[in-house]
């Protein structure tokens, strides 16, 4: 294992929810190894947590549930919200994506200067076609972005998110354990902020505002 640790002590978060617990051990030792640039901001008032000197991720490259390749420089200007996870989670997916639905509708006008996506960690069984129901379902505009399995590799470790297939799973039916959280772009491209799963609709639409502001 890489000599490099993390700076941004993801390991606070396990009592808040921010990570499965039976994935803390490993998690911490991915994040160690490759997800060195981030570190927690000095002070905030955040519900989230602030995240400074990560750098800009925006060369990412991945095509959405319109067949339409993006990267996430695309949406300089915006607010932008990176979840991971996969279609067929059964309850922490979703739970974090309808809560930052809700979030966006608190956000009201300022929703028009937010894009939420929505990565995929399963392009095997999350196709264009099922991205596009499921996604947009939560709220118009969220996009879903898949990749091959390489770039889908690469995109989960230059935000350093860990996930695995479940053991016991069989080809086609099987579950993901994976990092539980959310990452938002300030409108220059650049990860500021860390929301860590089961924070409220209402302090997740304030954060984003002040990082809008």
């Amino acid at each position: 294992m890489s000599t490099l640790r993390s700076k941004f002590d993801y390991a606070k978060f396990a009592n808040a929810g921010a990570l499965r617990a039976c994935l803390l051990a490993a998690m911490l030792g991915v994040l160690g190894a490759v997800h060195h640039r981030l570190a927690p901001a000095a002070t905030s008032t955040l519900a989230g947590t602030a995240v400074a000197d990560a750098g800009r991720l925006e060369q990412i490259a991945l095509t959405d549930h319109n067949g339409k390749a993006r990267m996430l420089g695309d949406f300089k200007g915006k607010a932008v919200v990176v979840i991971f996870g996969d279609t067929h989670c059964p309850d922490l997916c979703p739970t974090t994506v309808a809560d930052m639905a809700r979030a966006m509708r608190r956000l009201g006008g300022d929703a028009a200067r937010v894009q939420v996506v929505f990565v995929t960690l399963d392009p095997e069984r999350d196709t264009r076609e099922r991205l596009a129901q499921y996604v947009p379902s939560f709220y118009p505009g969220f996009l879903g972005l898949y990749g091959d399995a390489a770039q889908t590799a690469k995109t989960a470790r230059e935000f350093g998110v860990f996930y695995q297939e479940q053991a016991g799973g069989t080809p086609g039916n099987y579950n993901l354990e994976h990092t539980a959280g959310s990452f938002v772009l300030d409108p220059k491209g650049e990860l500021r902020l860390f929301l860590h799963d089961g924070i409220e609709p209402e302090k997740i639409a304030a954060d984003i505002r002040r990082l809008l502001d």
